[in-house]
């Protein structure tokens, strides 16, 4: 996915929690594209956060032997 492919919304990390990912942004050091988000779920600390969008779209072998995953999979559009 490039960043014209990139889709405000709700995903699932390939460990279980949901995010909101908000949108994309510009790191400035290094001009690479971030995903901004928030989790969805209670935790200690600050509840944004940001991901290079190259890590974010990463797919994943979790379990030898079976397809790789992505990392973050699209569920939905977010229902205030």
């Amino acid at each position: 996915m490039n960043e014209n492919d990139f889709r405000p919304g709700v995903y699932r990390h390939y460990k279980g929690n949901y995010y909101l990912a908000l949108g994309l942004a510009r790191e400035d050091e290094t001009n690479e594209t971030v995903v901004v988000y928030t989790r969805l779920y209670p935790r200690e600390g600050l509840p944004m956060s940001t991901r290079k969008l190259r890590v974010w779209n990463e797919e994943l072998v979790v379990n030898p032997g079976e397809a790789p995953q992505p990392r973050f999979a699209f569920v939905g559009h977010h229902q205030p």
